[in-house]
C-alpha cells in the first residue's frame, strides 16, 4: 500500500512538474536584444515575422559596482520603439561578478522595482518573467543564488516567474533557485586562447561539460551566438565570428545529450548586422526543433 501511494504522489509531482516546465519552456524561438535602444528596424521587424519569434529577451540594465564598493544601475535601455503585438518581452538584467562577492540586502528589491518602474513608465504590458544574468563563480555562488531567491520571491507577488543565464562552467555546480535557465553556447572559451580556439564558441570546449547536461537540474533553453567580436591585441585588431556549421555541429551535440534543448532556442543576438551573416537557411537549421 505504502509502495502504492508513493509512487501515486511521484506520479503526480511529475505532472506539477510538466505543466511548470509548460509554462515557462514553452517551445518556441526567440531572440535576444542587447543593445541600450529598443529601436528595431524593418529587416529586424521582418526576421521577427519570419522566424515565428515569440520571446524577445530585452536587457534593461547592467548592475556594476560603483567606485564606492556598491551596486547600482548602468547603461538602461530606451524605449524609442514598442514591440510588435504578440511577442513576449522578457526583461533582463545583467549583474557583474563582482557585485556578488558580498550580500547586498536591497538589491533584490531594487532590481524589482526598477524593472517594474520601467515596465509602467515605458506602458510595457503582458510581462511574464524577467531574466537575471551573472557570470558567477564558486566564489560568488551562495550570494548570487540567495539573491536569486530573494528576486523570485518578490517577482512571484508580481505574478512573474524568473530565469537565470547558465555558462558551461556553471553546469558543474548545483542548479540556481529559478523557474529555468538558458544555457549560453557563447562566450565559451579563454580569450587569451584565441590562436587555438574561437573564444565565442567551439566544440571542444561544450564536450568538456557535456556529461553535465542530461543531469542537469534545471529546465533549461539554448542561446547560440550570431555575432562578431573584434578587440585589439597587442596592436593587432582581431575579429571572431563562428562558422555556421560550428554552430550546428554543436547544436547537434547539446541536443543529442539533452533532448529538451531542441524545445526552446535564442539567439544571440538581433541586430542587423548579425542577421545579414548568415543565410536563411542557417536560421532555419539553428530555430529548427
Amino acid at each position: 500500500m505504502a509502495q502504492k501511494t508513493l509512487f501515486i504522489l511521484l506520479f503526480v509531482a511529475s505532472l506539477l512538474t510538466g505543466c511548470a516546465e509548460q509554462t515557462f519552456m514553452e517551445q518556441g524561438n526567440a531572440v535576444y536584444y542587447w543593445r541600450t535602444d529598443l529601436r528595431l528596424d524593418s529587416l529586424e521587424s521582418a526576421f521577427l515575422r519570419q522566424y515565428h519569434i515569440h520571446k524577445f529577451y530585452c536587457r534593461y540594465f547592467d548592475v556594476v559596482m560603483n567606485d564606492a564598493g556598491q551596486p547600482q544601475p548602468n547603461a538602461t535601455l530606451t524605449f524609442t520603439d514598442t514591440l510588435p503585438a504578440g511577442l513576449q518581452l522578457v526583461p533582463t538584467v545583467f549583474i557583474t561578478e563582482d557585485c556578488m562577492h558580498q550580500p547586498h540586502p536591497q538589491l533584490a528589491q531594487r532590481v524589482v522595482d526598477r524593472i517594474v518602474q520601467m515596465n509602467t513608465t515605458n506602458a510595457i504590458s503582458g510581462v511574464r518573467e524577467i531574466q537575471i544574468d551573472c557570470d558567477y563563480t564558486d566564489r560568488s555562488r551562495l550570494v548570487y543564488y540567495a539573491f536569486l531567491e530573494e528576486v523570485r520571491r518578490l517577482a512571484a507577488t508580481r505574478g512573474l516567474a524568473l530565469s537565470t543565464t547558465i555558462r558551461l562552467h556553471q553546469l558543474q555546480m548545483p542548479a540556481p533557485p529559478a523557474d529555468y535557465g538558458v544555457l549560453m553556447l557563447y562566450n565559451t572559451g579563454d580569450p587569451r586562447r584565441f590562436e587555438e580556439r574561437n573564444p565565442i564558441l567551439d566544440i571542444r570546449d561544450v564536450r568538456t561539460y557535456a556529461a553535465y547536461l542530461a543531469p542537469y537540474a534545471l529546465p533549461m533553453a539554448a542561446a547560440y551566438p550570431v555575432y562578431r567580436w573584434q578587440r585589439q591585441v597587442q596592436g593587432v585588431r582581431i575579429e571572431h565570428t563562428v562558422e555556421a556549421d560550428e554552430i550546428l555541429r554543436v547544436k547537434k551535440l547539446v541536443e543529442d545529450k539533452r533532448p529538451q534543448l531542441r524545445q526552446s532556442i535564442i539567439i544571440y543576438h538581433l541586430d542587423e548586422e548579425n542577421i545579414n551573416r548568415y543565410q536563411p537557411h542557417i536560421y532555419e537549421a539553428i530555430y529548427h526543433h
